[in-house]
Formats: C-alpha cells, structure tokens, sequence
C-alpha cells in the first residue's frame, strides 16, 4: 500500500463469531420468556392467558408484523430493535393489555432479548488479534445489527462503535462508514474494513476507497476479485494480510489460552 494504513474497522456478527445460533437462541429465548411470565402475571390477577400469547401470536407472526412495520416505516428498517419492541407493543394491546401494560411487557421482553443477544461466543482468535492490533491501529466497530459491543469484554478495543440501525442508516449506506473514519481521524485510504457481507461490507467500503477484507469461507475461484478487495477464509488469517499490505510483520492470531 502506497498510503499508510492507520485504521481497521469491523463488521460484528458472522465476521467475529458465528451468529446463527445466538439468534435463534434469542428469539426462542425471549419470546418463550414473555409467554409464560405474562401467563403467570395475568393468572395472578384473575384473568388465565387462554388462548396464551405464543399460541394467538406465534413466532412467525411476529417476524411478519416486524416486516410490516418495516415496510410502514421506512426510515426504521435498520432498527432492529425498534422494530422488535413497537411490534411487541402491538400485539400485545391485540392480545388484550392496556396501552401501559402493553408497553411495560414489551421493554421487558426486549430486555430479555437483548440479555441473550449478548451471550455471544467470539473467535478464540479474536481478542488477542484485536489485542495486538490495538497497539498499532486505531479500530472500530460498525454494526447493522443491535449487539452493544461495549457489553461485550471485546468492547475495549473498540473506542468507536456505530450501531448504524440506530443511527437510521443501515449498511449499505455509506454514512456509518464515513461516522467511524471521522470519529477515528482517518481517510478511507488510510483504512481497511474487514467483514463478510458482499453487499453490506464490501461494496459500500470499496465505493469509498477503503481496502476491504472479505470474510467468506467458501468463494469460487471466479471472477476475480476488484482491486483493494481481499478474501479471507476466516477472520484469523488477518495477520497474514496485513503483513502483505504493509510489509510490516504481524504476528499470526493465535487462540487465547
């Protein structure tokens, strides 16, 4: 690279650990949770949850009331959270709940939600790979998805987090991009993204100029890639193509002990 590179940026979820199973975890987890505590709090007050709130709103239910909205409100699409807890409120004044009620139930749900959102199993090579880059680059973090990274100990080295949903404007929009080079003092050619989504990583950080690590474990062979575009079978292989990019040496990651 003719220009020194002074800071990385990071894609989360499917780029520092593996994702699927921690949302699947979560949305069982919490809509189990508001199912049989809300049945238990209206037992209590004389009313039996019958038919129960999972069984007049199933979970798919819920998925298609959060497409609506997203659909109605255009500007939240990226908001996931959001999106989740204005649907829950919803359903739960369907479902019979007074406005306060229904509100009081849904932060608490989503509570729930984000208490499991957060049981997140990084890489065994992602915290002493972010560990030794931190004392050469300045990171950040840019996330479509509502994972709190300061929650997590990975938050450390993360002096910039952008929750791009929250801020309105989801990969691929470039403004989350350009909020973490500006908060971090560099150029798009002074950085390079590292993340696994073709459309909300790669395209959007190379139209700026950055250089950009593909996080993909399986890629044919063709076509070949763009310009400043470089696949990585997992995050861990990061050391190597640095040490390519600069030509400085970059110790291999290694699982923490």
């Amino acid at each position: 690279m003719n220009t020194p590179l002074l800071a990385i940026t990071f894609d989360l979820d499917d780029t520092l650990w593996d994702n699927h199973g921690v949302m699947v975890a979560t949305e069982t987890g919490h809509y189990a949770w508001l199912d049989r505590e809300l049945a238990a709090w209206l037992t209590m007050r004389g009313q039996p949850a019958t038919p129960s709130f999972r069984q007049r709103f199933p979970l798919e239910a819920f998925e298609l009331r959060r497409r609506a909205l997203a659909r109605a409100y255009p500007l939240r699409r990226g908001d996931f959270t959001w999106l989740r807890e204005r649907a829950l409120r919803e359903m739960l004044g369907e479902y019979g709940l007074d406005p306060a009620a229904a509100e009081t139930w849904a932060a608490a749900a989503m509570a729930r939600f984000m208490t499991l959102r957060h049981r997140v199993a990084p890489h065994p090579e992602v915290e002493p790979l972010l560990a030794a880059l931190a004392e050469r680059y300045r990171l950040a973090s840019i996330t479509n998805g509502n994972v709190d990274v300061h929650r997590l100990a990975l938050g450390r080295f993360f002096p910039v987090a952008i929750a791009a949903g929250e801020m309105l404007a989801p990969k691929p929009d470039p403004r989350p991009f350009l909020a973490a080079l500006g908060r971090l003092g560099a150029s798009p050619a002074q950085a390079l993204h590292v993340g696994d989504s073709w459309r909300e990583d790669v395209e959007p950080a190379l139209r700026l100029g950055m250089q950009v690590a593909w996080i993909s474990p399986h890629r044919d062979d063709e076509p070949p890639l763009p310009q400043r575009v470089h696949h990585l079978a997992h995050v861990r292989e990061l050391p190597t193509l640095l040490t390519h990019l600069t030509g400085r040496p970059h110790p291999p990651a290694e699982a923490g002990a």
